[in-house]
């Protein structure tokens, strides 16, 4: 039990819910009213190996499923999620903060994921060539790799995780989430969710927790994969822990993400879309705009006025009231620090133009307004870091090719986007820039499913984004055959095989 009479959310071990043997927990905050509504479990090492043990013995079974069983496993999840959609929305206003269409608009993401899923057969479909020399034959198969684990952020609760774990599943994998300790209940009812679609006991495990459960994952040697999606120190982190004991590693990092408006952009088109993809979700998403460049100065006046008048008519409130546009941040800790990047960049010579300290909101929840901040320059601090809240910051640049080398210039490259009418200015930006999801006229170019989604540079370390085709590639590989069938003694040979 916890150390108080809040509700425990606790693990997911062999098809159970229980609150582990380690005997610590967490607080779990409701951030619209700052009051502590439930307490988290967290995990030890044993508890994380009591769950490698329940996914490894799980898994022959599993991987020896035929397709058929396993895309129906999808198939009757996508259902069940469906139906407890608006639950799990609620699940994740409750813990998050975000608005409740936010939230549906984030299980209705992840729901594409396991849609992606439920066409394994497909996906999983090998290659063969007859006759590659005299009476030989040769096809290529995708095998699954084990027991794979996910270590997800609070900032989606439930995409994230269904970024990896369906594509895991359906591969043939046993599959062990470690989600944030911030907002964990959703993580639960997905795992009840599965065991009632007929996902065997063992197959997918929840461990909650902090770093001591992520390090006993990432030195585990029953762990073969582990997939990230975080902060860019973390991430290093897990990939460098990860790779030096075996493992096969993804891990998304941290982002900046550009829109570069040119002259010809429409202001108002641009303008609209900048402030949904900064301020929306109170702007702790990995695809949030944090930085406009205007190229020129009409252009830079006119886009910083327009997205401060969107910004101080934006509405601030608890994400389950109707009129809210954007919730809380998620913790105390995460508004103070929004706030002092705010007084540093002011203490640096930029110019304030919104300040969301002085937002007043009743009550005692984590609360920041929206703020724009003009005439940054690349040498602040406020544009060299990911502050991760409603802050947007802008920058001028003279030309395209300006604003196009200051955007390749930063360490990050996880999206970027362009506002103009140019069709031709659109297709070099798109050709030339250093990020890994582009969007021209489009904010927050987030991939569909069928495609992958990753960024360049400190924003991923390892070779392969997550969902899509690459995420089948992550959680399976490769095997190829070769086979003859002689009709008698071909004699020994000691040469290097060749066709023949």
């Amino acid at each position: 039990m916890g150390s108080s009479e809040l509700p425990v959310v606790g693990h997911w071990i062999g098809g159970e819910a229980d609150a582990g043997t380690a005997g610590r927990f967490g607080d779990v905050f409701d951030p619209a009213t700052g009051a502590v509504q439930r307490q988290v479990a967290l995990a030890n090492e044993l508890d994380v190996d009591r769950a490698v043990i329940a996914a490894r013995a799980a898994f022959p079974a599993w991987a020896s499923a035929s397709l058929a069983k396993r895309h129906a496993v999808m198939f009757a999840f996508r259902e069940l999620l469906f139906a407890r959609a608006d639950e799990l929305a609620a699940l994740v206003t409750s813990e998050h903060g975000k608005t409740l269409d936010d939230a549906r608009g984030e299980v209705q993401r992840g729901l594409e994921v396991v849609e992606f899923a439920c066409g394994i057969a497909h996906l999983m479909k090998g290659e063969a060539s007859e006759q590659i020399s005299t009476r030989v034959d040769s096809a290529s198969y995708r095998q699954p790799l084990g027991v794979v684990a996910g270590i997800t952020p609070f900032n989606f609760p439930t995409m994230v995780p269904m970024w990896m774990f369906p594509i895991a599943l359906a591969c043939g994998n046993s599959f062990i989430l470690k989600p944030s300790d911030r907002d964990p209940s959703a993580s639960l009812l997905m795992a009840e969710l599965l065991g009632e679609a007929g996902l065997p006991d063992g197959v997918f495990s929840v461990v909650q927790g902090d770093k001591d459960a992520v390090n006993a994952l990432l030195v585990h040697p029953e762990v073969d994969a582990i997939s990230f999606v975080g902060s860019t120190p973390i991430a290093r982190h897990i990939y460098e822990t990860g790779t030096a004991h075996g493992k096969r590693v993804q891990a998304l990092g941290g982002a900046k993400n550009h829109a570069l408006v040119l002259p010809d952009a429409d202001i108002d088109v641009a303008a609209d879309a900048i402030a949904s993809a900064a301020f929306g979700s109170a702007g702790q998403r990995c695809m949030a705009i944090s930085a406009a460049v205007s190229v020129g100065d009409q252009t830079a006046a006119a886009l910083s006025a327009a997205i401060a008048e969107r910004a101080r008519a934006l509405k601030v409130g608890p994400g389950n009231n109707d009129g809210s546009e954007m919730g809380p941040v998620i913790t105390s800790q995460a508004r103070e620090r929004v706030a002092s990047y705010v007084e540093a960049a002011a203490a640096d010579g930029a110019e304030v133009l919104v300040d969301g300290r002085d937002l007043s909101v009743d009550g005692e929840g984590f609360f920041i307004g929206p703020s724009v901040i003009n005439s940054v320059t690349t040498e602040m601090s406020v544009y060299r870091d990911e502050v991760f809240g409603p802050l947007l910051v802008m920058l001028k640049a003279d030309s395209f090719d300006a604003g196009l080398e200051l955007i390749n210039a930063n360490p990050y490259g996880n999206g970027a986007a362009i506002f103009t009418a140019d069709g031709g200015a659109a297709r070099e930006f798109r050709s030339r820039v250093q990020a890994g999801m582009v969007g021209v006229n489009v904010p927050i170019p987030v991939p569909m499913a069928y495609f992958s989604f990753g960024g360049w540079k400190d924003s991923l370390f390892g070779d392969l984004h997550v969902h899509g085709r690459e995420g089948v590639l992550f959680y399976t590989r490769g095997k190829v055959v070769t086979e003859r069938w002689p009709r008698r003694a071909q004699g020994v040979d000691y040469g290097f095989p060749t066709q023949s």
